[in-house]
């Protein structure tokens, strides 16, 4: 039975303006949160006499969103479809569809887990069967875009097994157990705050909320239960007394008989000011470089924040939003702020703090690596030093998916992975050095993934032999194709005028079109172009 559907003046208007804006006829109107960050980053930089540079073109935005949401480098075709269409929204729809992508929550439980401390060796010596656990929940909690309230009280409030109640493991996963070490760690994972220089009454104050968490061992090999255990009492290591529960703050707290305390410091932590602050300081690092506050995980009251205006708002918008964070990632993506080029001007080349551009930032190991083997058709080969139980990865498993800080290889570790023994955003090194670019220029393992994807360097797929032992046709394409194929396949762009030129000059003197390619591919592989964000 066909269903009719009484249209009003309002919702044929709109109706209207969708397919206009479809067909690209009228420009679509901005995110209204994306723009009230624009205009928060353009009143301090006007404050500052500071101007932003140019918007970025839509070839640096498809390569940089792709990376930095997903840590994963466009196919050709997927850069094709992009850079050809022609809908006024393409940016924004992008962002939207790689929010659905397996690879978005692949990428950012990497980034959780070296947050958590997720390792099987020292020094959290979660064992195996716990880390893949942990990983496991982590990755679902992203994938299903869970509440970051839920997911931090989940971590913070969880008791059982660290085989069957995966959150548990937070409380595993530090040097040592013990509940001031406890506190440091909460205090730098979900407060943005370092207790380094906490007075002692401050630490221990907060410490006594993780004071009855018991642990205990099962006839199961490395499982252990993690529960709140009211018999325990801690005492200050001085005076040999119990600890009075006090907040970060000085506010001290009492609870019910045989009450959890960890529960009454989680409400109030969700309920904190800071709580919401350090999350989106942390998000604005992660997509731009460097956070509102700087270190990202540094928040106190002599490190003020570069924007309050920006911070408070962005807090505000969490917290409204149901503590949704692809809300916050949303609106950032699609800000103009975000989109800006990273090519300075005059007026901005000295800044480095106040977003007048995007800054300039190498792939994370485990994303080069991931963008090479894709783009060489090869796979990565990776090892471990925990000896039971024997340690099996895929061929064909991506680094970004790794659940085990332990397991890694040289290419990782050469390239600053971080070793995830303190939670510090710090402690991954994407500094370049000058091992690194001679493992690029002149190493076997590059140079052997290069020329086993024959495909890349020209190679016509299905290429037949006639009954006289004759091709058919030229099994290679032409020089000017694999130019095109290659740039798309390693830049995610097409390339200009003058590059294809040289290139073809190229192939015309080596004589060799196998060889000028994998020389083009690894000319293209070397570039600040390929290895950096911008």
């Amino acid at each position: 039975m066909k269903k009719t559907v009484r249209l009003t003046g309002r919702s044929v208007a709109l109706g209207l303006l969708a397919v206009l804006a479809g067909a690209g006829l009228v420009q679509a109107a901005p995110n209204s949160a994306s723009a009230k960050i624009d205009r928060l980053v353009s009143a301090k930089l006007d404050e500052l006499g500071i101007p932003t540079s140019d918007p970025c073109t839509d070839e640096v935005f498809l390569r940089r969103v792709y990376f930095d949401l997903i840590g994963t480098l466009p196919t050709q075709s997927e850069a094709r479809e992009f850079l050809g269409s022609h809908s006024i929204n393409k940016r924004s729809e992008l962002i939207e569809q790689l929010f659905d992508r397996p690879e978005f929550a692949d990428y950012w439980s990497l980034k959780w887990c070296d947050l958590l401390r997720v390792k099987a060796e020292f020094p959290s010596k979660l064992w195996p069967n716990a880390v893949q656990a942990y990983h496991r929940w982590v990755r679902t909690a992203l994938f299903n875009n869970m509440p970051y309230d839920d997911f931090v009280r989940a971590l913070l409030t969880s008791s059982g097994s660290n085989f069957r109640e995966a959150p548990v493991n937070f409380y595993r996963a530090m040097p040592n157990r013990e509940p001031a070490e406890i506190a440091r760690v909460v205090a730098l994972t979900f407060m943005g705050m370092r207790t380094d220089k906490w007075g002692k009454d401050q630490l221990l104050g907060m410490a006594a909320f993780f004071g009855k968490v018991g642990y205990k061992g099962t006839a199961e090999w490395k499982e252990e239960i993690v529960f709140f255990d009211p018999s325990k009492e801690f005492l200050d290591p001085d005076t040999k007394k119990p600890v009075e529960l006090r907040l970060p703050g000085g506010e001290s707290v009492e609870l019910l008989s045989n009450g959890d305390p960890r529960l009454a410091f989680t409400d109030w932590l969700v309920g904190s000011k800071v709580f919401a602050n350090s999350m989106v300081n942390r998000i604005w690092f992660w997509l731009l470089g460097r956070g509102i506050v700087h270190e990202a995980d540094d928040i106190r009251d002599d490190n003020p924040p570069q924007n309050p205006a920006l911070l408070d708002f962005l807090a505000q918008e969490l917290v409204d939003s149901g503590y949704d964070m692809r809300h916050i990632y949303r609106i950032i993506l699609n800000s103009k702020t975000y989109q800006l080029s990273s090519i300075h001007n005059e007026g901005n080349l000295s800044d480095e703090a106040n977003f007048s551009r995007y800054y300039v930032r190498r792939l994370d190991a485990e994303v080069l690596i991931d963008a090479i083997c894709q783009i060489t058709g090869t796979t990565e080969s990776y090892s471990s030093a925990i000896p039971e139980p024997f340690t099996f990865i895929p061929e064909d498993q991506r680094s970004i998916t790794l659940a085990d800080g332990s397991i890694t290889s040289p290419f990782l570790d050469l390239y600053g992975r971080p070793p995830r023994a303190t939670g510090y955003e710090s402690e991954r090194n994407n500094t370049p050095s000058s091992a690194q670019k001679l493992h690029m220029l002149n190493s076997t393992h590059i140079q052997q993934k290069l020329q086993k994807n024959k495909a890349l360097l020209g190679l016509r797929a299905g290429t037949a032999k006639s009954k006289k032992n004759k091709q058919v046709k030229s099994p290679w394409k032409s020089p000017e194709q694999v130019v095109e194929d290659m740039y798309l396949t390693i830049l995610s762009r097409y390339p200009t005028a003058q590059e294809k030129e040289t290139a073809l000059v190229y192939y015309r003197e080596t004589g060799n079109n196998y060889n000028a390619s994998v020389d083009l591919a690894w000319a293209l592989l070397n570039t600040k172009e390929f290895i950096y964000k911008h």
